[in-house]
């Protein structure tokens, strides 16, 4: 059958009574939520009547406190009960993964590390190897110059050549 064409004039008609209704209905959940908050409020809240008198304001202190700590232990069991299906959740929807066979590959960054790093990253950190290629290296020593050997401390040098026995001495040295 071939589909009847509705007039723009009839669809703005429709459309605009659809904004109406749904409008209504939004602001009635909005009364309602008001509603539900206040009478939970005044289940959970009772009116605080303060004492004139400083033990009876002590003794309300304790109460709210202990109160307080009630609230505190509820809140962390929900969060741990929450935190605990997040985690379910998350480990479901990757069995889900596997089982479609379908991944998306994230793009891999480089990551620079030594081969030490490497090694450990692979085997754990149980297995101490090491991979120092620096050992392996032919070790090249350097010939030490005479010169350098004599020269010590300067200082030694000047009160050695002071006086008539250094230059002598001196004199003698280049002979």
């Amino acid at each position: 059958m071939a589909e009847k064409k509705v007039s723009t004039s009839r669809k703005n008609q429709i459309k605009s009574l659809m904004l109406q209704i749904s409008q209504t209905i939004l602001e009635e959940e909005a009364r309602e939520a008001k509603r539900e908050k206040i009478r939970h409020m005044e289940e959970n809240c009772p009116s605080v009547s303060i004492p004139g008198t400083m033990p009876d304001l002590q003794e309300l202190c304790r109460k709210i406190h202990k109160q307080i700590d009630l609230l505190d232990e509820e809140r962390y069991d929900m969060e741990n009960k929450v935190n605990k299906s997040d985690k379910e959740i998350d480990d479901l929807r990757m069995k889900v993964q596997d089982l479609k066979g379908k991944f998306k590959k994230p793009a891999l960054k480089r990551v620079r590390m030594s081969a030490d790093d490497m090694l450990a990253a692979l085997l754990g950190s149980k297995h101490k190897v090491s991979m120092d290629l620096r050992a392996n290296l032919k070790q090249v020593k350097k010939e030490v110059k005479e010169e350098e050997k004599q020269t010590g401390d300067w200082r030694k040098n000047i009160e050695d050549k002071a006086g008539m026995d250094g230059r002598k001495k001196m004199f003698e040295g280049e002979v």
